[in-house]
């Protein structure tokens, strides 16, 4: 008898644990990229989406009547391409097919075919997904990313960016969760791309894997879009490529094509790259170019290779001064000095390791914030400081994204960038969800009482509200830094952002990271009168506010001619004469309400008028 209700039991066990088991793991829905595209593109590092609905190339058909038969055969590898997603599920699985060999004697499959998966959680922090479980190259290529836990509460899930093989061409490509999870794909941004024209180095060799191409690592630490436009072997600076560069309104061209133009091709450097950067700046007078070293991190040990790398650097730093003369502006330099490599950085001496894509990468990004006065670590007080970033207090304010609400705030984003092409706005309100709810995201019994104070202070202006929902000043920073202050020129603009910084940050960074703000808002609107508002009073944070608001004050009196930013006290009439916050003119003891709007739009007026 106890040996039947033992069996028994041990088959209720198993019954039960195969039955957590389907539950957790059901039906797998699948979504291709290609079969969506119905309106939105949703292949991430090209340009010509409407061109390339079909495939995963990075040219159009039409190129191949244009460019040379080698730069066409490489177009088709989608080296730089990705697809970003959002998904709360514990497992993504893709599976995909190529049309070329998996793998090269110096460089492995999961970096000539293979994929890279990384998160971006909820306070902006990236996350790599390791791929161990079902990972399997054969016809149909497999990957699956098992146990992804969501550290940042809510269960909301990551934003996904999949970066694509370097080295092949993909003939199909699925996404598949299980059933019951979220998958949206995320639609390819607005911005401006940085567009790179280069060699087999530009394209990824040798990455061990994707991820690791210095494009790649660019692209995603930078948030800045990114157009990989390099041919191995191929980069030679030809004015047919040139052409499709000059289609693409860049944000930045990079042309790092030397490792291409060695020995007998270096006479064709001077007049080729005379002839592509005045081509570019005929189209596109104002873009910035960056001019890119050869490196010889062999140099060591070869007379021959110094020799043989040297001689491109010296005739690409002549046409570079050729073109100074001629009056050409914007144009940068990156040399094998600020790229440093070491003996550790290459493969075979000519492409680099993991080691010296991070190097690459490195240089790249450093140089890039330079290009546009966004550099991580800005003058504060005189003195080079680093951003601060939130989310752990004392670590850096480094710009960020963030999905803490429950709006698609990177949804909100793209709307703005919209909306500023279609209407450039006159002043501007860089704020949170203070800012945000004063005109959008109501109830519609509300919106109209909401409304009403905003309308009637900026009557007669265009105004835009840059307020997203639980923002910190590290998400303000992203957002100035990717393109929602550029392409117009503002009268003012009012900073509301600090009040969601009081949970991660001391008092001392919360100020420093508001004049980090007001720099990169000088930086991209030279021309507008700013005004950084100060936190406003909040239940149970009334006396820190005070001081915080005391101490920027301070601040700003102090800097008044480098930082060019007035304060606005935004405490009167929301307190009483006790100093305690008046409940009445709030919903939650944070947010106004109707008439908490009232109050505020008053602070404003005369700031607003002047």
């Amino acid at each position: 008898m106890k040996k039947n209700i033992f069996r028994l039991f041990l088959l209720a066990l198993i019954l039960n644990v195969q039955c957590s088991i389907l539950n957790v793991r059901g039906e797998t829905r699948w979504l291709n990229p290609l079969d969506t595209l119905t309106g939105a593109n949703y292949v991430c590092g090209r340009w010509w989406s409407e061109e390339l609905k079909t495939n995963y190339h990075r040219l159009p058909d039409r190129a191949q009547q244009e460019v040379r038969s080698a730069v066409w055969g490489l177009s088709k590898q989608s080296a730089g391409l990705s697809i970003k997603f959002h998904s709360n599920a514990p497992s993504i699985r893709v599976r995909y097919q190529v049309t070329g060999g998996l793998n090269m004697f110096h460089m492995p499959t999961t970096g000539v075919s293979g994929l890279d998966l990384y998160a971006t959680d909820a306070n902006g922090e990236l996350r790599w997904c390791a791929s161990r479980f079902n990972l399997s190259f054969k016809d149909t290529i497999n990957y699956e990313f098992r146990h992804i836990t969501y550290f940042t509460g809510e269960r909301r899930g990551y934003d996904y960016e999949l970066f694509l093989p370097l080295y092949n061409e993909v003939k199909w490509l699925e996404i598949g969760v299980d059933d019951g999870y979220d998958l949206r794909l995320t639609p390819v941004t607005q911005e401006a791309p940085i567009v790179v024209y280069g060699t087999s180095i530009g394209q990824g060799a040798c990455a061990s894997r994707t991820g690791m191409a210095w494009t790649n690592i660019v692209k995603r630490e930078t948030g800045y879009p990114l157009i990989n436009l390099a041919f191995s072997g191929n980069g030679m600076l030809e004015e047919e490529v040139f052409r499709y560069l000059n289609e693409i309104d860049a944000k930045l061209y990079i042309l790092d094509c030397l490792p291409n133009l060695t020995e007998d091709k270096v006479p064709l450097i001077h007049d080729r790259m005379v002839r592509g950067v005045e081509m570019l700046r005929a189209e596109h007078p104002d873009v910035p170019i960056l001019l890119v070293e050869h490196h010889y991190a062999n140099a060591s040990s070869s007379q021959r290779a110094i020799d043989r790398y040297a001689d491109s650097n010296a005739e690409q730093l002549r046409a570079y001064d050729t073109l100074l003369a001629r009056g050409v502006t914007n144009l940068y330099y990156l040399s094998h000095d600020e790229l440093a490599f070491t003996q550790e950085s290459m493969v075979e001496g000519i492409h680099p390791n993991d080691i010296g894509m991070r190097q690459y990468a490195d240089a790249y990004i450093r140089k890039i914030y330079q290009i546009f006065g966004d550099t991580p670590w800005t003058m504060v007080n005189g003195q080079s400081s680093p951003l601060l970033s939130g989310g752990d207090g004392g670590r850096l304010f480094y710009p960020r994204t963030q999905q803490r609400d429950p709006y698609n705030w990177l949804a909100r984003h793209e709307q703005i960038l919209q909306a500023n092409c279609l209407e450039a706005p006159q002043i501007v309100m860089i704020g949170n969800s203070i800012t945000h709810y004063w005109t959008d995201d109501r109830p519609a019994s509300d919106v109209k009482d909401y409304r009403a104070s905003w309308d009637k202070l900026f009557r007669g202006r265009i105004a835009r509200n840059l307020g997203f929902g639980f923002d910190r000043i590290e998400n303000g920073l992203w957002r100035v830094m990717h393109g929602e202050l550029d392409g117009y020129s503002a009268d003012k603009i009012f900073l509301l952002l600090g009040t969601n910084n009081l949970s991660t940050n001391t008092d001392e960074e919360i100020v420093e990271g508001m004049q980090l703000l007001i720099q990169a808002v000088r930086q991209h609107q030279p021309k507008a009168r700013i005004y950084q508002c100060g936190i406003m009073p909040r239940r149970g944070e009334l006396q820190r506010v005070n001081h915080i608001n005391a101490l920027l004050r301070e601040k700003l009196n102090a800097q008044c001619s480098m930082l060019n930013a007035q304060y606005i006290e935004m405490t009167p009439g929301l307190v009483d004469e006790r100093g305690e916050l008046i409940e009445s003119l709030f919903s939650d003891g944070l947010h106004p309400n109707a008439c908490g709007y009232e109050i505020v739009a008053r602070n404003l007026e005369r700031y607003v008028k002047e």
